[in-house]
């Protein structure tokens, strides 16, 4: 079996991959996960301080707050494990387009490609839901407005 050039192109069902195209996956993927990485660290910085002060004063906003931050939280793991199995598919569609096994890289490299869109996908609804926690404070204002 004869193995092809790094950059030569390789052809599956009228798909040409080359073992550069799943490596334009990485720096983005490691630009994602210090972006992840950032938001997890604030987060817990955040959650730790508020439950400190609802310890302290039982609060049912300080509540909600945590509530909604323990969803971000959630999301941002998942994030993180999207992020985390789609580079490690695209470390294997590059070996697999390197070692020839045409049938196994440009599968690979997809399912990288969808995982990697499962990520993003998690990153907007944790920026969606994100304000919720400043609409519970919001909220709160209004309330005693009134």
């Amino acid at each position: 079996m004869r193995l092809p050039d790094p950059g030569e192109a390789v052809k599956v069902r009228g798909v040409t991959l080359e073992v550069s195209t799943p490596a334009l996956l990485f720096p983005a993927i490691s630009l994602l996960f210090l972006s992840f990485t950032n938001r997890f660290l604030h987060l817990s910085a955040l959650i730790r301080q508020l439950h400190k002060d609802w310890l302290e004063k039982k609060d049912d906003l300080l509540r909600a707050q945590i509530d909604n931050l323990r969803r971000r939280l959630t999301l941002i793991r998942a994030m993180q494990l999207f992020g985390a199995f789609s580079l490690f598919l695209c470390v294997v569609s590059m070996v697999s387009v390197i070692a020839g096994m045409q049938h196994l890289a440009v599968p690979s490299f997809t399912v990288a490609l969808l995982l990697m869109g499962c990520s993003l996908a998690c990153l907007c609804y944790e920026v969606w839901i994100s304000g919720g926690a400043l609409r519970i404070l919001l909220n709160a204002v209004e309330e005693e407005r009134r």
